[in-house]
């Protein structure tokens, strides 16, 4: 009985671990993450005159949100979404419904409108550095992003018009073209700390 119970018990976290999408090896440490230790913890320290290393703002989590209206009329897109979301996160994201119903667009209170990734942890870390280093340079006559986003709360928005952005994603293989926002969220309290935490960590803030 036992062994019955311990093999379904390993089965379920054999499961859970299939769907949080590709594993990444024991013992690896992102790049972004050895950087913050070793450059960036150090820089704003002395940038904003904090006396304890855990003074310093870290980024806790990436959410990557994709909204589709239109998948209220085709489910399909809304499953094509989903696929690509995972494919450019490495783990299976989860739907969101709509919060209440608006007889205009025929929407119903709790009907799948959109699907997101929260990311912590080393794969945050490695999106992260994908995204600086290969997406956001694919951007056709891009300049930097917008220093202009933050919340007032240490959190900043980044606006994607196209999934194209991402390597990872085919023309060919796309349901449709659509954007998508993807929030830092930080532990900092201030715009300025967040800012330059993120900047630190490589985004390309432009000068303004």
């Amino acid at each position: 009985m036992k062994s019955q119970v311990a093999s379904k018990e390993a089965s379920k976290a054999k499961d859970k671990k299939a769907s949080s999408g590709m594993a990444l090896p024991a013992g690896y440490v992102p790049r972004l993450k050895a950087m913050f230790r070793e450059k960036v913890l150090p820089a704003m320290m002395k940038e904003f005159s904090y006396t304890n290393p855990m003074q310093v703002p870290r980024v806790e989590r990436i959410v990557l949100n994709v909204g589709m209206g239109e998948a209220v009329q085709n489910m399909k897109l809304l499953e094509s979404a989903a696929e690509e979301l995972e494919q450019i996160t490495g783990q299976k994201p989860v739907l969101t419904r709509s919060k209440k119903a608006i007889a205009g667009f025929k929407l119903r209170e709790g009907v799948p409108i959109g699907v997101k990734v929260t990311l912590r942890g080393a794969r945050m870390h490695e999106f992260m550095d994908r995204l600086i280093a290969v997406a956001l340079p694919r951007i056709r006559d891009f300049r930097g992003i917008s220093p202009k986003a933050f919340d007032g709360r240490g959190n900043y928005t980044l606006g994607l018009k196209e999934q194209l952005t991402f390597p990872e994603i085919k023309y060919d293989d796309i349901a449709s073209i659509h954007g998508m926002d993807i929030t830092f969220v930080t532990s900092a309290k201030r715009n300025d700390e967040a800012k330059a935490l993120l900047a630190h960590l490589g985004m390309p803030f432009r000068a303004s």
